[in-house]
């Protein structure tokens, strides 16, 4: 019965969109553990497939802050040139380690960010600081790119933060560069898993149909939100994500 699973993975998707459009990661986040979970997918394959619907997802959302006046172009090339290498090569290991260790490591990753996140909304992660020169962001190009191809969005989990904090961003304006980040790495990080024969490519594009038409929709939630509330929201959905991440056995 394969069409009650497609239409499983059309509204799935269109979940997935809302979210990384609101809390701009293309959605993948929240899709790996589900996908692993109710899937019973590899690590690996649940990366893979991911980056299917990521992909028009990440284009549809950066465009989308773009149009909101959220993006800071130099800033978003000089993050995307950095990454685009570094993912190549975190997709290349990611792809012949073992699924479990993988998945716990992405767990704990995405908690620690999330914890940080909750104490810089509350104003308790630090004192501000004078924001970095823009040629610093290659920093954090390089080590998100890095992430992105081990964990297929972790790069973004860690640009948005790393942004508000070093850069003095907005949290809506961080979570574009986090797109902006992702957006060509999301083509690498496909490219090597599907090599790897680690994408399912039916349940992919169908989560991809679904998001892509609700992206948008939570691009523009976020704006109307307080910049506060958006960090804590974040947070809190990255505390579930890495709790169903960390429940996959």
């Amino acid at each position: 019965m394969i069409w009650p699973r497609i239409l499983l993975d059309l509204v799935l998707g269109a979940i997935f969109g809302f979210l990384g459009g609101m809390f701009g990661i293309g959605g993948g986040i929240v899709a790996i553990p589900v996908l692993g979970l109710a899937f019973g997918m590899s690590e690996q394959v649940a990366q893979g497939t991911a980056l299917v619907m990521v992909t028009p997802n990440v284009m549809i959302g950066l465009w989308r802050y773009h149009l909101h006046g959220s993006l800071n172009l130099r800033y978003a090339l000089t993050l995307a040139i950095a990454a685009v290498p570094c993912t190549y090569v975190g997709a290349h290991i990611a792809t012949r380690l073992p699924s479990t260790p993988l998945r716990i490591a992405f767990g704990i990753f995405t908690i620690l960010i999330a914890a940080y996140t909750l104490l810089r909304a509350y104003g308790l992660g630090g004192a501000p600081r004078t924001p970095a020169r823009w040629y610093f962001a290659t920093i954090v190009g390089a080590i998100g790119g890095t992430l992105s191809g081990f964990f297929s969005v972790g790069g973004a989990t860690f640009a948005i933060p790393a942004m508000t904090i070093f850069f003095g961003m907005s949290q809506a304006a961080a979570q574009s560069m986090g797109l902006a980040l992702v957006a060509p790495g999301t083509l690498v990080g496909l490219a090597t898993y599907g090599a790897a024969h680690d994408v399912d490519w039916i349940t992919g594009l169908a989560l991809a149909i679904g998001g892509a038409g609700v992206v948008s929709l939570g691009v523009d939630v976020a704006h109307k939100l307080p910049d506060r509330s958006l960090k804590v929201l974040f947070a809190l959905f990255l505390f579930a994500s890495a709790a169903a991440l960390l429940a996959h056995r």
